[in-house]
C-alpha cells in the first residue's frame, strides 16, 4: 500500500461538480493498493498516519500529530499510485490491485483510521473525482508498506 499525504489548510472532493466531502486543516491522503496488501500493512499505515508528527506546535514546525492539532483526514482512493512507470512512457497498472480487492482494502484502511481517529472523511471509490486543496507548507509525504 502506498499513501501520499499532503498537509492541507483545506481540501474538498467533488463528483459531478457536487462536493461530497471536505475538511479544514489536516491531511489529504491518497491511497494506492497493491495485490499483496493486507491487515499488517493497513494497521501499520493507520498507526503511522495518526502518529506522524508533521504539524507545528509552539516548539517546532513539525512536532505535533493530527490529534494534537485537532485536524481532519480526507482519504481518497488513487490507483495511479500503484502504477509501474519503469518502462516506456505510458504507465502500466498490472502492479495495482484488482478493483474489487482495492475497494475492500481501501474500506479496511478507512475503518482502521476511524478506530484511531474520529474525524475521517472519504472520497468515492472508483469515481471520477475532482480534488481541490491548499497544500500547507508545502508538506507532502509518501508512506510505503
Amino acid at each position: 500500500m502506498r499513501l501520499l499525504l499532503q498537509r492541507v489548510t483545506r481540501a474538498c472532493v467533488r463528483v459531478h461538480d457536487e462536493p461530497i466531502a471536505q475538511i479544514g486543516a489536516g491531511l489529504l491522503i491518497f491511497v494506492g493498493v497493491f495485490p499483496d496488501d493486507g491487515p499488517e500493512q493497513i494497521r501499520w499505515l493507520a498507526d503511522k498516519v495518526v502518529g506522524l508528527r508533521i504539524f507545528a506546535d509552539a516548539d517546532k514546525p513539525m512536532n505535533a500529530d493530527i490529534r494534537q492539532v485537532g485536524g481532519e483526514l480526507l482519504v481518497v482512493s488513487q490507483f495511479t499510485l500503484a502504477a509501474d512507470t519503469s518502462r516506456g512512457n505510458r504507465p502500466g497498472f498490472s502492479t495495482a490491485a484488482e478493483p474489487y480487492v482495492a475497494r475492500e482494502r481501501f474500506a479496511e484502511f478507512v475503518a482502521a483510521l476511524r478506530e484511531r481517529f474520529d474525524r475521517v472523511a472519504t472520497g468515492e471509490f472508483g469515481a471520477d473525482m475532482q480534488i481541490e486543496l491548499v497544500n500547507d507548507g508545502p508538506a507532502t509525504f509518501v508512506l510505503d508498506r
